[in-house]
């Protein structure tokens, strides 16, 4: 394995600054995961969860909503209330309750066999077109996938919502670089060699022998697994290059938590570039030193550097304010994630099992393979692993294929 940077993990890194834990851009994952199940020992990394509630911040205060069996003490009694009172009328209530639990109950398969379309277009025709959908839903889906117009498959939508259902999404104790982090220690010593750069892969020769370009010399190998970024993935293996959206993580230090909890805040007012922000350190003792406080903010996009443009850290700073109510201004930023490639685009009609295998000794893996998720990052891995297997005349390990975000068998 040939790694560029100074470790593994790529995108899912975490950077210790100050003793803080900060992920490179705000990422959870969830143990109902099948492929996580498979792949992971989820014990060893002392998975964190965050609580099963969202604060709702909006002009007229701050409104709890959440489901009642995963919601701590503290908010327990404000989201019952919540439920019934805050943002949204009963009939979309209703409509939305609907919609989750038949995308909580429904069979995977089923799900990815309906019809398709942007989960915008769904929401209109369900019913949720008022202040449910605008003050939750919208900032919500925004910080999960990266864009807040409406144009994601529904059938994705319906596959995270599934899993958030069935799931607590959590953090490792250790941070999300410890998922690479344990992958890497199962494998044989040797095996990984960072601070390499791969500048070709070469085409096939001498025996079907790929000759791979590095920064440490050429090497030759009989399959070549391109598991990078969409972007260089496409340069490297001729595919086309998939949509992706761009996302930024700010994370601040406060000598006093803003909130009492770990629960994601939305700003129902949409009054700044924020799509959500948590006190994580609430959820996750461990990603703080001390007893100061970690906040990590998305919005999406990439930030400026103009402290008078809507997108900058001093606008985010400014809209923090007045989501937790607190003042803002002493808070330090310990750093800044802008990730130009955060998530591939999961348009409609959505395809969860694009080839892994290319031909000639070259395989590819990553999200845009399966699905923008956690999920799928480890199933493409597992499918092109298992196509080398074949590929090299080696026996494929009998296990069933748990496929995309949903563990669909095929």
């Amino acid at each position: 394995m040939l790694e560029q940077a100074d470790a593994v993990g790529g995108r899912v890194r975490t950077d210790v600054i100050d003793g803080f834990r900060c992920d490179r851009g705000f990422q959870l994952i969830s143990p109902a995961y099948p492929e996580a199940r498979r792949a992971l020992d989820l014990p060893a990394l002392r998975l964190q969860p965050l609580p099963g509630a969202v604060v709702v911040a909006s002009g007229s205060g701050p409104h709890v909503l959440g489901d009642p069996r995963r919601t701590p003490a503290g908010l327990l009694g404000r989201a019952l209330v919540g439920d019934l009172t805050a943002v949204g009328g009963l009939r979309e209530k209703a409509a939305f309750g609907r919609w989750a639990l038949h995308s909580a109950v429904r069979n995977p398969a089923g799900l990815l066999a309906a019809p398709d379309e942007p989960w915008g277009e769904a929401f209109d025709r369900l019913g949720l077109d008022a202040g449910l959908r605008h003050a939750v839903l919208e900032p919500f889906l925004a910080g999960v996938l990266a864009e807040s117009d409406g144009s994601t498959s529904r059938r994705f939508v319906e596959l995270l919502i599934r899993s958030f259902v069935r799931g607590r999404p959590s953090v490792p104790a250790g941070g999300m670089q410890a998922i690479g982090d344990q992958l890497a220690a199962a494998l044989p010593a040797g095996s990984v060699r960072c601070d390499v750069r791969v500048d070709d892969v070469g085409s096939p020769a001498g025996g079907a022998i790929r000759q791979v370009r590095t920064t440490a010399g050429v090497i030759g190998a009989r399959a070549v697994v391109v598991a990078t970024d969409p972007t260089s993935a496409a340069a490297f293996t001729g595919l086309p290059v998939p949509r992706v959206r761009p996302l930024t993580t700010f994370w601040h230090v406060s000598a006093e938590p803003p909130a009492t909890h770990g629960a994601l805040h939305l700003d129902g007012d949409h009054r700044g570039p924020v799509v959500n922000t948590v006190v994580l350190s609430n959820a996750a003792p461990s990603y703080s030193p001390d007893r100061r406080a970690l906040i990590a903010t998305t919005m999406l996009g990439l930030p400026s550097g103009d402290p008078d443009d809507p997108r900058s850290e001093a606008a985010v700073r400014r809209q923090l304010a007045q989501i937790y109510g607190v003042e803002t201004s002493r808070w330090e930023l310990a750093a800044t994630h802008a990730i130009p490639h955060a998530l591939t685009a999961m348009d409609p009609p959505l395809d969860v099992h694009r080839p892994v295998a290319l031909g000639d000794g070259l395989f590819v893996a990553g999200d845009h393979r399966d699905s923008a998720s956690s999920q799928g990052v480890l199933v493409s891995g597992r499918r092109a692993a298992d196509a080398v297997l074949a590929h090299l005349g080696c026996a494929v390990p009998p296990r069933p294929a748990l496929d995309a975000l949903a563990g669909t068998r095929r």
